[in-house]
């Protein structure tokens, strides 16, 4: 499992940086966390097909988090076959956005999409003034479908504030909700356990050679010995080993809400807008600082903390810079939060990067 940063930028892309948006590869399967103004470009830089994209989940409606999926999905239907179906899922309002989107511009895209909307609670909607109306403004227009769209669910929250999106393939994807301007989301992805390893000097000593039995009693299946002897999974089976935990999570200036599914995370992605000097211009807006990044992975004991979605006031590492500069760098943040969490345990993404999940 690998994550590969197409955009680490905050607000809008710029030559050096791309608006927000990550893919979570698991074998040849692509999933898409945000799509930012210009994702399809750097899509197209990167080793990721797009039509190896097979969903698509967005955390808030925000433009520097949601311009660029129209284009991406014309990109996409350039290079696909009308068998496919192509799984988004978003914030109520996503819907209608997409819709009038493709109709007003006449887009044919050749393939079916869906899209699965979050219904917000109120928690998480305390900071919109118009709430009563919030829900009636961002359905989807009445009448039919867009040509390729496909009727999708609408999900609401269980009691604990979580937002079940789907359980296939050994992987599920839970979400809850984030503080921001407006409903934003985080996404927890969990791969099922993995058998443990297999004792084959066990296997051995009782006849038992490499081929096709060993694969059943690793699904957990029992298996019969040449002597007559039934052979159990518990017998040459090691403990099962956790599935790995990603923890990717959109604008946010207070993520307490998302601990209890995000804790023991491998890998925690988390947004780091401006440096702990400017803390509270972050919070005002919505945003957060290294210290709290850093803060919110010792809550939920991350592993490994990757920092992402920076102002376009600090420039990228690798970016050319003049002897006259005097722009801060990412490096700014990443220390701050490498002071917070451990030297090690902390990445700064930066357009383009790909993260091995091991």
């Amino acid at each position: 499992m690998e994550l590969h940063f197409m955009g680490t930028a905050s607000a809008y892309p710029t030559p050096v940086r791309g608006a927000s948006c990550i893919i979570f590869r698991r074998d040849s399967d692509c999933w898409m966390f945000d799509c930012g103004e210009g994702s399809q470009t750097q899509v197209m830089k990167s080793t990721i097909k797009p039509g190896k994209i097979s969903k698509i989940f967005i955390t808030h409606l925000h433009g520097d988090h949601v311009f660029g999926l129209p284009g991406l999905l014309c990109t996409i239907g350039q290079n696909s076959t009308q068998d496919r179906l192509l799984e988004i899922y978003g914030p109520q309002g996503l819907q209608k956005f997409l819709r009038v989107n493709l109709e007003l511009s006449r887009s044919m895209l050749g393939f079916d999409y869906v899209v699965h909307e979050l219904i917000p609670i109120r928690e998480q909607c305390n900071c919109v003034k118009d709430w009563e109306t919030w829900s009636v403004d961002h359905e989807a227009p009445r009448g039919p479908l867009h040509p390729y769209e496909k009727p999708g669910m609408s999900i609401s929250a269980d009691k604990q504030g979580v937002w079940h999106l789907l359980e296939e393939s050994g992987v599920s994807v839970k979400a809850s909700w984030l503080t921001h301007r407006i409903p934003s989301f985080g996404f927890v992805i969990q791969q099922a356990s993995q058998p443990g390893r297999l004792n084959v000097d066990v296997l051995k000593s009782k006849g038992i050679l490499p081929g096709p039995l060993y694969a059943k009693i690793k699904k957990g299946e029992t298996i019969t010995a040449p002597s007559g002897e039934l052979v159990k999974p518990e017998d040459v089976l090691g403990p099962d080993k956790p599935g790995k935990k990603v923890v990717i999570l959109g604008d946010t200036s207070n993520s307490d809400s998302i601990a209890s599914i995000a804790q023991g995370a491998d890998v925690l992605v988390h947004e780091t807008t401006l440096e702990n000097d400017m803390v509270e211009n972050a919070i005002e807006k919505g945003h957060s600082t290294p210290a709290m990044a850093a803060a919110f992975a010792n809550m939920i004991g991350a592993r490994h903390l990757i920092i992402t979605h920076f102002s376009q006031r600090y420039r990228p590492v690798n970016a050319e810079i003049t002897d006259d500069c005097e722009d801060p760098s990412v490096l700014t943040l990443l220390k701050e939060a490498q002071e917070g969490f451990g030297l090690e345990k902390v990445t700064a993404a930066f357009d383009l990067m790909s993260f091995s999940i091991r």
